[in-house]
């Protein structure tokens, strides 16, 4: 598959002042990105997941650390129902 590379640069300084190592700042904007990308576009889940370089469930794992839902309704008798189906 190929994929768009896009870099961002921090300040040294932010990595010294947050005490975060390269790696973890590099994961941080990886699943930042993710995140907005399923939040805001309706991206789905697989490919926020490959975007985060994780699998489906540690990306979801992260939406419930951040308070996102993985369930979408439209009102609440949708929900009802499918409350009713499982």
């Amino acid at each position: 598959m190929v994929m768009c590379q896009i870099a961002i640069h921090i300040p040294n300084e932010v990595l010294f002042d947050t005490r975060v190592s390269e790696e973890e700042a590099k994961r941080f904007a990886r699943y930042a990105v993710a995140l907005g990308y399923y939040t805001q576009s309706g991206v789905s889940i697989g490919y926020c997941a490959q975007i985060a370089g994780a699998t489906e469930e540690e990306f979801i794992n992260y939406l419930g650390k951040n308070n996102v839902s993985i369930f979408h309704f439209d009102n609440q008798e949708e929900f009802l129902e499918e409350l009713n189906n499982a």
